[in-house]
């Protein structure tokens, strides 16, 4: 069985992926998604398009 993960969020809303199951690491919260490392990859390729944090985008 592949492993599971989870897209997580921080708030400069910069995406990482964690391993589902375990307790997030402090600054960081889900984002909704769930699934094998790939397709968790995918979706941060889609949804983050601006590299950059927030504070700088701002």
């Amino acid at each position: 069985m592949e492993a599971q993960y989870v897209v997580v969020i921080n708030h400069e809303e910069q995406y990482s992926i964690w391993p589902a199951g375990r307790d997030l690491p402090n600054g960081w919260r889900a984002a909704g998604v769930e699934s094998g490392k790939s397709e968790c990859l995918e979706h941060i390729a889609r949804v983050w398009t601006d590299l950059r944090p927030i504070s700088v985008r701002r």
